[in-house]
């Protein structure tokens, strides 16, 4: 069959990958490279040059079992790294790294301070009592709900919880209360995040995220087409019409792995089970910067952690994330070189270089139950739909939902065990710069 794929993020690159073997196909996609947030650029500082990622970053063996077995059967290295956190907040002034207790508590007030103490206590409590919300079958709360309701403090949820979250799945602080609050302890249970000891290695690719799409091109046969946005989908009963800005084809079947709401933006004939599914699914627009202005990592360079959250002082303003890429890709550079999601007007313009724009799913009650009804729209009339916008929103589900459709159109894959000669060991945090 002929086969038409649009989108060449991690859904779209799997599935294009997968159908290769067993059909003909073509793969669409708008803008002038492959991976969507799997995004790598080349930044040369000093007479050398950096791969720096700016989208997709970490995985690990326990929880991306089919994208590490994607990482395997190509052949592509990965190293460990820190998923280490911090929280800087403006209002009252609080740091903390959550690595050691010399980064806990980098500010020595915070051993005095009952604020901060209560804000550990409330956290040993979430972990007991987090689980239970995956008792029964209903919805249950809102996470804003069952905070109140179970009388955590202002300093667990608006130094905690709720930054985490929103560096998780890059929403402001308004959006991540009303997540289902079921739906992210599920999420933190799946990922081992309930517990303080005893949590999964994450890793990163070598060289950058995009050395897993240079080796996908590398070991298929599929016609690429960058820079060729499709404009409509038309269905019929003998296939699929693919319009782009110059032409016109035919194909048998497509595979939309875009979001869901281009999705639907592209079905010229959707019906109402799509409108009404894909339209629960919304995504949010995140400006990102890669940088080197370290003034948007924690003032205390003890507090220095992989991911930085930063609560402003007006809780109406979301809270954001800054990325430390030397410490998550193991790099020695001159200056950080750091990623910063919806901050742009802290960052010095002369340390900007590169800005992106990326949309993430929300997730809402709706959301979630438009999720469970993907079997109404699923195949038919020659459609399929893959994202990771199916799943929790990462780089797993997006290669899930990839695995699905291909088995659906004749193309089984599980991955392999892993050959442990494509694992390399980390060479430990580097010593970035002095500490104050």
């Amino acid at each position: 069959m002929r086969i038409a794929v649009v989108g060449a993020g991690i859904a779209g690159l799997a599935s294009a990958w997968l159908l290769s073997r067993a059909h003909e196909v073509v793969l669409f996609e708008a803008n002038d490279y492959l991976g969507g947030h799997t995004h790598t650029h080349a930044i040369e500082m000093d007479g050398r040059t950096y791969a720096v990622d700016s989208g997709f970053i970490v995985h690990n063996r326990a929880h991306y079992p089919l994208f590490t077995g994607l990482l395997d059967e190509l052949g592509v290295a990965t190293r460990a790294t820190t998923m280490s956190f911090s929280v800087h907040s403006e209002a009252s002034g609080v740091e903390y790294n959550a690595t050691s207790l010399d980064a806990l508590f980098c500010q020595r007030r915070n051993l005095v301070s009952p604020r901060f103490w209560g804000m550990l206590r409330d956290l040993l409590h979430f972990y007991r009592i987090a689980p239970h919300l995956l008792e029964g079958n209903d919805p249950g709360p809102t996470l804003g709900e069952f905070l109140a309701r179970e009388g955590f403090g202002d300093a667990f949820c608006d130094e905690h919880l709720v930054p985490m979250a929103s560096a998780l799945w890059s929403s402001p602080t308004r959006q991540v209360l009303e997540f289902p609050a079921r739906y992210l302890a599920q999420f933190m249970a799946n990922h081992e995040m309930l517990q303080v000891r005893a949590r999964p290695q994450w890793r990163v690719v070598c060289g950058g995220s995009a050395s897993y799409v240079r080796a996908m091109e590398r070991h298929w046969r599929v016609e690429v087409r960058r820079q060729t946005p499709v404009r409509l989908l038309r269905r019929d009963a003998e296939g699929v019409e693919v319009v782009t800005d110059t032409h016109m084809e035919k194909f048998d079947h497509v595979v939309l792995a875009c979001h869901s709401d281009q999705a639907l933006a592209l079905l010229a004939d959707a019906d109402e089970r799509e409108a009404s599914i894909l339209a629960s699914i919304g995504y949010q627009d995140n400006e990102t910067v890669l940088h080197t202005d370290a003034r948007l990592l924690p003032r205390n360079r003890k507090a220095w952690a992989a991911w930085n959250a930063h609560v402003p002082r007006d809780p109406a303003d979301a809270c954001t994330v800054s990325y430390c890429m030397n410490l998550l890709q193991g790099l020695e550079t001159p200056q950080p070189l750091v990623v910063s999601l919806n901050r742009t007007a802290a960052i010095d313009p002369a340390r900007i270089l590169r800005r992106m724009r990326y949309s993430h799913p929300v997730y809402t009650t709706a959301s979630v139950a438009a999720q469970a009804r993907r079997a109404e729209i699923q195949g038919r009339r020659r459609t399929w739909f893959a994202g990771a916008y199916w799943g929790w929103g990462f780089h797993e589900d997006g290669m899930r939902s990839a695995v699905d459709v291909a088995q659906a159109l004749g193309v089984a894959w599980a991955p392999r065990p892993a050959p442990a000669s494509i694992t390399i060991d980390p060479r430990g945090v580097p010593a970035l710069w002095p500490q104050s």
